[in-house]
């Protein structure tokens, strides 16, 4: 996998177009991802229900939970499904509207300087070695390519907007990744 600075997409994963992206303040200020989780509808894995929300395209009728949600409007750059197929949805320099009203060590406006990642998944349940192996494998990507990350600049999302969220939840080893990040 590589990353084409100039486009901001990485070559070889599907990429989708949320229109809920906007142009960073400042593109050399990457500084940060946030890792969050997501399965629509709750606890349910696979389906195209995820790429509806990002594309503004879900159906409210088709689930009832979709009722509450199918008029927000948020992206993320990169989401990593289940079995560890990639999927991106905002380019790298361009602002995901990912995390909402955050704050990063005292640093407001996380989506401004962050990229947002997605896991399939939830609070209640394992995540697969897959997207372990594949989040590892982004980081890196990432940090070779933004001088201003590296593999201690992530957070969860419930670590930024900890009165509001609390993905990536419980069951996200953070030893797993660190220690798939030190392998390399």
């Amino acid at each position: 996998m590589e990353l084409d600075k100039r486009s901001g997409l990485l070559n070889g994963v599907v990429y989708h177009c949320s229109p809920n992206q906007d142009a960073r303040p400042n593109t050399d200020d990457i500084s940060g991802i946030v890792i969050h989780n997501i399965s629509l509808p709750p606890g349910e894995f696979g389906g195209g229900w995820i790429d509806d929300l990002f594309l503004n395209q879900l159906d409210p009728t088709a689930h009832p939970y979709f009722e509450t949600i199918a008029d927000m409007t948020v992206s993320s750059h990169l989401l990593i499904r289940r079995d560890g197929e990639i999927i991106q949805y905002v380019p790298l320099h361009q602002r995901a509207w990912h995390a909402g009203v955050s704050c990063w060590d005292g640093r407001e406006c996380c989506n401004d300087f962050t990229i947002g990642i997605e896991l399939e998944g939830c609070d209640e349940l394992y995540f697969e070695q897959i997207q372990y192996d594949r989040l590892a494998e982004l980081v890196l990507l990432l940090c070779d390519n933004y001088p201003k990350l590296n593999t201690r600049q992530i957070k969860g999302h419930s670590q930024i907007a900890p009165d509001r969220k609390t993905d990536p939840g419980p069951y996200f080893d953070w030893d797993k990744l660190y220690a798939l990040l030190l392998e390399d």
